[in-house]
């Protein structure tokens, strides 16, 4: 639950976005309904990760298949769960404003933390209208704002243009996915010292070290529940020290490095066969090797074919191995 007022929102940003934080999916059940018990099962494994805080309702969260009603059930799943003593971040983009701001005032009433939105998909074709919608929105609620950067949504906006919609106030920081490194580190350069800047990869924070910046946060991905168990919570303990500032290369070559490895591997393969849309079902099916549940993706999605799913099963289970032995 937030605890800011406004004016505070970067202040509180800066002292609370830190360490790693987790993507939550939409597991779904056989007759097609939002899965409350999983939810709820698979963010007290999240939790028990050690994991800072999550996000709901993102591209992962196959947001662009829900209702509304969903939507706004998944938000008071998710707060229920959290109890106030976990961070949250509702996701709130849609094509209608008035549907951004609805979610947006369920999200803020419920509990959450912050608000997460990218460019409404589908009109939005210049910089300016993304500048001028996500004004809308911070004009709206007291929550601190995290802008997506996604390729997803259609348009990515340029390291000028993150600058310039950053200086909306209650507009904390950028979650920089657009999968373009040059990108990732202008924006680092030139907004980093003034807003949150974060890429959901660990190779931002290798590369950071070398060019002189430090990214406090990654906000946010799928790696904690698809790499740890728990008692075994190797790549959050990582991430924790590295974005203090600590990167740990023996521990990150020793217990991350073959586990991403194959990750990147199927993560390329699904994005490729997918015509570049994320690899949720991908994704969804790793979770439920690793104990969570998921179920299946919603059209015009399609879950893995059982030949990927057998390799997948095959490799994951050969790389858990050698990293015990």
């Amino acid at each position: 639950m937030a605890t800011y007022k406004k004016p505070e929102a970067q202040e509180w940003a800066w002292a609370h976005l830190r360490g790693e934080w987790s993507t939550i999916m939409t597991p779904f059940t056989i007759d097609d309904q939002v899965d409350e018990e999983g939810l709820r099962s698979n963010i007290r494994h999240i939790r028990s990760l050690g994991t800072t805080g999550a996000g709901c309702t993102w591209g992962m969260g196959e947001f662009w298949s829900l209702t509304r009603e969903e939507r706004l059930k998944i938000y008071d799943v998710v707060s229920d769960e959290a109890s106030g003593n976990w961070l949250t971040a509702a996701h709130v983009t849609h094509t209608s404003t008035k549907e951004t701001l609805h979610l947006a005032t369920h999200a803020e009433s419920t509990g959450f933390d912050l608000l997460v939105v990218g460019p409404p998909y589908f009109a939005t074709k210049k910089e300016s209208q993304v500048i001028e919608f996500v004004r809308l929105l911070a004009d709206h609620t007291n929550l601190a704002i995290m802008f997506y950067n996604s390729p997803q949504f259609g348009l990515v906006m340029s390291s000028e243009g993150l600058r310039d919609l950053c200086e909306i106030p209650n507009v904390v920081g950028v979650k920089e996915a657009s999968f373009d490194q040059e990108l990732t580190i202008n924006a680092h350069r030139e907004i980093g010292e003034r807003v949150i800047v974060s890429a959901p990869d660990e190779w931002v924070l290798f590369k950071g070290r070398e060019l002189g910046f430090q990214q406090q946060v990654m906000f946010a991905n799928t790696s904690d529940w698809r790499f740890d168990r728990p008692g075994a919570n190797h790549y959050v303990q990582f991430i924790d020290r590295a974005t203090a500032g600590h990167i740990d290369d023996a521990y990150y070559d020793e217990h991350i490095r073959p586990i991403k490895m194959l990750s990147d591997k199927w993560w390329q393969y699904s994005v490729k066969r997918a015509g570049g849309v994320l690899p949720v079902p991908m994704c969804k099916y790793w979770g439920e090797l690793m104990g969570l549940t998921h179920g299946h993706v919603r059209s015009p999605l399609e879950d893995l074919s059982v030949e990927d799913k057998q390799r997948l099963k095959m490799e994951l289970a050969y790389v858990q191995g050698e990293a015990a032995e």
